[in-house]
This record gives structure tokens, C-alpha cells and sequence, in this order.
């Protein structure tokens, strides 16, 4: 299981990196209120190459301002400038930069059982419960409380939130690393529950609102991933990536295979599955790498989690828009959601997402900014 080593190799590397955290400095400001009147904030993490800007709005990332080749500093990520764009989203949801959970990605039917009883969660995807329900940890208010180098967000979950069992409290440090932004998640249960936390934050390294992320090169490190039905659930077990337009082993861009003739991708109106990384679970390996060309960002993923969810931004429509006023359409942003695979309560060959009394779940997700010329 995962729970054991992520918080060692965290620490080990703020310890190494001490002096870096400490130049990263943290500043607190307003961010809009919500419609009943609950102000909210943002906290800019900064070093001497990244600003990061989080919310306790969903504990998201707003923005992520990174350098180019040429030392030109862009906002790389999705979002609005304020709290109320978040909030106006209502049910039809982006999930922009959230903390997504209970359950990240889906639940077959929203349902599950834990030693002999069934629980139910509410849908919202169809007959399938994704991100946790209707009112997922990303709607909720967090608690932020500043820390070296960044913020921890706070949430406690009660028992039977969204029909989840158990009273869960739930942690998530953000700390900024010199190039390096790193996600700590942690949580506790007083009930046998199920858990599975990422970070639903969507890229553009060419920059928000510079058009389609289709010339960007992608490369994941798996052999294989989870084939899924109509409604995004994996069947049939895993499948080699090998000889079909899933295979990104080696760097490949990523609209050269996205409109093949390939079942798959008609399913997911492009890419929105989960790849099974090489390495442990539980360790922390590199899981993914992106570059865009244009500018010669790079961005790279390193985990403690299984599987990777790539998804190409099949279902941006048009309906928002970014700070600078730019239309978000389909293929406009990619998410790399490090986590535990779809549906995993329901299929017993996968690594368990069970949380129990006692246990601590832990994980560590980084991504790491860089240019290439």
C-alpha cells in the first residue's frame, strides 16, 4: 500500500533542500467571497523561479507562473482571478487546480461495499459518482494555515459526507522548491472508508489562453493502461500500451495519435485514462515529462501514486474563459492526475484505496519546471 513512504521522502527532501525553502517566501491575501458572505483567500508562493498561487477555495492552484527559454515568466495553468469564477461553474464543473475527493475520478454507479456494507454515493457523471459526488472537496471551504515554504490546507470531512463513511480529516501541503512545486496529501479515518486525493490542475506550457496543447510533446512512463466502457470505467483489465496510439514511452506530441480510429479515444473524445506507471507504488518515480516546443517549457511529474490519468481537455466547450479574457475550447489545457485507478473499490485486482482506523494515508506528487532549448 501507499501509506508508508511518501511523508520519508518528503522530508528527506525538504531536509536537503532546506536552504531553498527557506527563500521561498509566502504571502497572504483576499481572493473574493462566496454567495454567502465566506471570504476567502490565496496564498502566493514564491521563489526565485516559480509564483504559485493557492487557494482554500477547493485547496486549488489558481496559477503557476514559470519562466520560458528565454526567461520570460507566463501563467502555465487554467483558472480565474478570483473566487467567484470558481463559484459560478455550478454543476457543470471544470474542476480547475482542485484537490478533488473524496474519491478522485469515478466510482462505478457511485457505489462500493467495506466489509459487508454497501454505500452509495450520489452520481453526477452519468450513472457513475466522479470526484468524490456532487459536492466534492473541491467545493468546500479549506482551512490554510502557512508553513516554510508554502501552506498546508485543512479539510475535515464528516461521517456520511456525500455517503462516504466515516469522519475523515484530510491534509495538503503545498511547498514551493526552488523550480519545484510539491503536493503532500495526507489523511485519517475513524471508520473503514475509501480514499483517493489528486490535484485536477490543467496545463498549458505554452501559457493559459495560447491555444491547443496538441503540438505539445507528451511522455509517460508505462507499459500499460486501463481500457474503459462508454462511461469511463476500466474493463477487462489492464492492456499493454504497446502498438496503439496509448503508447507514449517515447516522447510523442500530443494530436500526432489523438483523432485515430481507435475506440478508446472515440470513448474519451481523446485522451481521459488511467496509465499504470513503471516503479512501486508507494515510491516516488518520475511518471511523466511534457514539452512545448514554442516556448521550451518542460514540465515533469514525479509521484508516489500507481497510475496517472491523463486527460487532453476532451470536455472544455467554450463556456469559460481565462484571466486574459481568452476562450478555453476543447484541447486547449492537459491534467496529469496522479492517483489510484478508477473504480478501484469495486475491483479487487487493483492496489486498494481502503483507508482504515489507525492508518495514515500518505502520498507525494511533484511537478518540476524547466526549458530545453
Amino acid at each position: 500500500m501507499r501509506w508508508a513512504k511518501g511523508m520519508l521522502l518528503t522530508m528527506m527532501a525538504i531536509v536537503g533542500v532546506h536552504g531553498a525553502v527557506a527563500a521561498t517566501s509566502v504571502v497572504k491575501a483576499g481572493f473574493g467571497k462566496l454567495s454567502d458572505g465566506t471570504a476567502i483567500d490565496v496564498y502566493t508562493l514564491k521563489s526565485a523561479d516559480l509564483a504559485v498561487r493557492i487557494t482554500n477555495y477547493g485547496a486549488r492552484v489558481v496559477s503557476i507562473e514559470t519562466k520560458d527559454r528565454d526567461g520570460k515568466l507566463g501563467n502555465v495553468v487554467l483558472g480565474y482571478n478570483s473566487t467567484e469564477g470558481y463559484a459560478a461553474e455550478g454543476s457543470h464543473k471544470t474542476y480547475f487546480g482542485a484537490i478533488v475527493g473524496r474519491y478522485g475520478n469515478r466510482i462505478r454507479g457511485g457505489k462500493f461495499t467495506i466489509d459487508g456494507h454497501t454505500y452509495q454515493i450520489p452520481v453526477n457523471n452519468g450513472a457513475n459518482a466522479l470526484h468524490g459526488g456532487p459536492v466534492g472537496f473541491g467545493d468546500h471551504v479549506w482551512t490554510g494555515k502557512e508553513i516554510p515554504g508554502g501552506v498546508e490546507m485543512t479539510l475535515v470531512s464528516p461521517d456520511g459526507d456525500m455517503g462516504f463513511p466515516g469522519k475523515m480529516t484530510v491534509h495538503v501541503r503545498y511547498t514551493l522548491v526552488a523550480s519545484a512545486l510539491h503536493i503532500n496529501y495526507s489523511a485519517t479515518t475513524d471508520k473503514p472508508t475509501v480514499v483517493n486525493l489528486t490535484n485536477h490542475t490543467y496545463f498549458n506550457l505554452a501559457g493559459d489562453g495560447s491555444g491547443t496543447i496538441l503540438s505539445q510533446v507528451m511522455q509517460i512512463n508505462a507499459d500499460q493502461y486501463t481500457p474503459v466502457d462508454a462511461g469511463l470505467i476500466p474493463v477487462g483489465g489492464p492492456k499493454p500500451v504497446a502498438g496503439t496510439p496509448f503508447d507514449f514511452n517515447k516522447p510523442t506530441v500530443i494530436g500526432a495519435r489523438i483523432n485515430s480510429d481507435n475506440e478508446q479515444l472515440k470513448i474519451g473524445g481523446g485522451y481521459d485514462h488511467n496509465w499504470i506507471l513503471r516503479g512501486k507504488n508507494g515510491e516516488m518515480k518520475v511518471a511523466a515529462k511534457v514539452y512545448d516546443p514554442k516556448t521550451g517549457r518542460v514540465l515533469t511529474v514525479s509521484t508516489t501514486e500507481p497510475g496517472l490519468q491523463f486527460y487532453s481537455g476532451n470536455s472544455l466547450d467554450g463556456a469559460y474563459k481565462s484571466v486574459t479574457g481568452a476562450v478555453y475550447w476543447k484541447y486547449t489545457a492537459f491534467c496529469l492526475e496522479t492517483q489510484h485507478y478508477p473504480d478501484s473499490p469495486n475491483q479487487p485486482a487493483f492496489p486498494s484505496t481502503l483507508l482504515r482506523p489507525g492508518q495514515t494515508m500518505h502520498s507525494e506528487t511533484v511537478f518540476a519546471f524547466s526549458t530545453q532549448k
